[in-house]
């Protein structure tokens, strides 16, 4: 959970701050020949790296001097070329691109990310942090979920656990307009269309599930499947998903009404009060609960329906240049099935939270 770039060490290197249609490919050695000519440079270049007269990576806004000409003011000399390399067209780069194929225009070669601080990835969560997201407060040791979760991204995106920094950052002003100290944050963020408007997301790396909570040494907590909450009271905070899926997957099999409540401290107050046998909330505020709100409280355990779950993303700065890279590291991370792996291990088997069926 590595990032596919196995090419030659020669590249080409952008001019100061490129945008995201002038980020130079790199090129393998038996690839199609690139050309660019920029308007403060009427020389044309062909068969090679382009280099640019600044190694320093892109920080600042580049001027208009430095964007791309159009391929029909590109004059291609005659010259002769190896016969161990095929000719192939020459073409103009750049241009726009949709979400879904911004990673192919965005090429950064391993560690090589235009990050706050170079050679670094520096990754912000909240202070305190909490099991099982991050154990023991201590985001460093890649023990938690959200933390695996990073040190997977990370080598995935060419760095290794010791260029991983980490720095704290509260929910509300990671998620507010403005310049930020940090390239990701990872903290239970939903994604949400209203946020999106503030900052970037990732593709999500969790999608909630519900759960049911009880008390210890009560009946309830000796269930093992959903047909041994047959005759289990549930209560439930009216409006949410998790009723929804109640209402949906667990009310036609039980002997008795779901009972509706208006807020969650309602629907917390009832559990303790002995109003319901059990409750079901999402997953992460079952952990959070059991941890925090409910004396003696135990998850039974989870249900593997995501359906109408919140989905975690990880958070960026608004218009970060790593974002379509980095959400495409957390798409393979998906895909490969390293994901599940550290769901699993982390917000399963480490937490004794079973899958109900």
């Amino acid at each position: 959970m590595a990032w596919p770039f196995r090419m030659p060490a020669q590249h080409c290197v952008p001019s100061p701050n490129p945008t995201k249609s002038q980020q130079f490919q790199r090129f393998p050695a038996q690839a199609s020949f690139h050309c660019f000519v920029h308007r403060n440079d009427a020389s044309a270049f062909f068969g090679a790296p382009i280099l640019s007269t600044s190694q320093t990576r892109p920080h600042r806004r580049i001027s208009s001097r430095h964007r791309e000409a159009p391929c029909a003011a590109l004059s291609v000399p005659s010259l002769p070329l190896p016969p161990s390399r095929p000719l192939g067209l020459a073409a103009c780069t750049g241009g726009t691109s949709s979400s879904s194929s911004a990673d192919a225009d965005q090429t950064y070669g391993p560690g090589a990310l235009p990050t706050v601080t170079e050679g670094k990835l520096t990754v912000a969560t909240s202070d305190p942090a909490y099991s099982p997201w991050i154990l023991d407060n201590d985001p460093a040791s890649g023990e938690g979920y959200e933390s695996a979760v990073i040190y997977a991204l990370a080598e995935e995106l060419g760095y290794t656990a010791d260029n991983v920094q980490w720095v704290r950052a509260t929910f509300d002003s990671s998620i507010t307009p403005g310049a930020k100290d940090w390239d990701l944050n990872i903290q239970q963020f939903s994604i949400t269309d209203e946020r999106k408007n503030a900052v970037d997301f990732t593709s999500p790396y969790y999608t909630t599930t519900s759960a049911i909570i009880t008390k210890a040494g009560t009946p309830a907590a000796d269930a093992k499947s959903i047909a041994d909450l047959k005759d289990v009271l549930i209560g439930v905070q009216a409006g949410t998903t998790s009723q929804q899926f109640a209402s949906e997957n667990l009310e036609p099999g039980l002997t008795q009404k779901l009972q509706m409540f208006n807020s969650s401290d309602d629907t917390v107050l009832a559990l303790q009060t002995g109003r319901v046998d059990a409750i079901v909330v999402d997953l992460p505020t079952a952990f959070y609960m059991v941890s925090a709100q409910i004396d003696d409280g135990v998850i039974i355990g989870q249900f593997d329906d995501t359906t109408g779950g919140e989905e975690y993303g990880i958070v960026l700065p608004k218009g970060s240049k790593l974002t379509p890279t980095v959400s495409a590291a957390v798409d393979r991370l998906a895909s490969s099935g390293k994901l599940a792996e550290l769901q699993e291990k982390w917000l399963n088997e480490a937490q004794n939270v079973p899958t109900l069926k």
